[in-house]
């Protein structure tokens, strides 16, 4: 299994949610586990996410995933959950 960790922020709009999975799913990846939260107007959204069946090199599928969330106005982060992990150790 290869995790990912995608997190997206900012002002909550209908369809966030909705075009991230589609693009997900377009690209064989499976969500594992996802959590999402409003406050005040802002969305927050953290995914583990299994991309080892990605069907594209994961440095292009990370690039078109940030591009999606500039043209929904949101903040979309995506990392390997490795440097994830070794970047948020303590």
């Amino acid at each position: 299994m290869k995790k990912t960790i995608i997190t997206v922020v900012g002002k909550d709009k209908v369809g966030v949610i909705a075009k991230i999975c589609t693009y997900l799913s377009d690209h064989n990846v499976s969500i594992m586990d996802i959590t999402q939260s409003i406050i005040d107007s802002y969305f927050n959204m953290m995914m583990i996410v299994n991309t080892e069946n990605i069907d594209l090199d994961f440095a292009v599928f990370a690039h078109q995933l940030v591009a999606l969330g500039d043209d929904l106005g949101v903040e979309v982060r995506c990392q390997r959950s490795d440097i994830f992990d070794n970047m948020h150790r303590i």
